[in-house]
């Protein structure tokens, strides 16, 4: 990955990092249909189309369809991605269409309740198809009692959606055989990736991740295969 385009297009933590260990252990082979939920400026997409060969429909909601196909351009695998502009809520596939999903540092915004991943997600997977997710989580739940250090670096609407390994279980586990879900290992590297970088964003997380000290986040991975 050239590091220039890497710093360029992340949005956080280093997504490309994250997304090498997520798949680590997973059966992605050319020519699979995989999803990129929630892709943001696509880097994840560009991974899977240059480590595995699959075809990758790029999905995200902020980002446009049209600057990730220069992006994508610009890495040299165009051919492999699909850049599409949607909301996560409203997906526009065939039941049964993909062979995998694969969402980095996304799913946390639409998927943290009780209904989306069986009503939405699940659906346009098909049978024994592969889910590997990975988002920013929390150690242990904190809302009820946030520590006082960390209460100006926290934005509640952000705070709302990270939560333990415990509270995210059994949103997935019912739902997948050879169910996994655990912290990453790439949690100092892939913030550090990022907040060394100079776009604004990373400069007011520096902080937070300083002062945290490796007491409260994490990064929850969850993989399995659908039932």
């Amino acid at each position: 990955m050239d590091i220039k385009f890497l710093n360029e297009n992340m949005m956080g933590p280093n997504a490309w990092l994250i997304a090498e260990e997520l798949t680590a252990d997973l059966s992605l082979k050319k020519g699979m249909r995989v999803l990129d939920l929630g892709c943001g400026r696509g880097l994840t997409s560009v991974f899977l189309a240059e480590k595995f060969g699959v075809q990758v429909f790029a999905v995200d909601l902020w980002t446009s369809a049209t600057e990730n196909y220069e992006r994508f351009k610009q890495a040299g695998v165009s051919e492999l991605i699909v850049p599409l502009q949607f909301d996560a809520l409203q997906l526009p596939f065939a039941k049964g269409f993909f062979d995998a999903v694969v969402s980095v540092d996304s799913y946390h915004y639409f998927g943290n309740n009780d209904t989306y991943f069986e009503k939405v997600l699940k659906p346009i997977l098909k049978k024994d198809a592969i889910v590997a997710i990975a988002f920013p989580g929390m150690k242990y739940e904190v809302h009820g009692n946030i520590p006082e250090e960390m209460k100006p670096l926290w934005e509640a609407d952000a705070l709302e959606m990270w939560h333990s390994i415990d509270w995210w279980k059994p949103k997935f586990e019912t739902h997948l055989t050879e169910f996994k879900i655990s912290e990453m290992g790439c949690f100092d590297r892939a913030w550090n990736d990022w907040l060394s970088c100079d776009n604004p964003y990373a400069v007011e997380d520096r902080l937070m991740i300083k002062t945290d000290n490796g007491r409260f986040m994490n990064i929850i991975k969850i993989t399995g295969n659908i039932f």
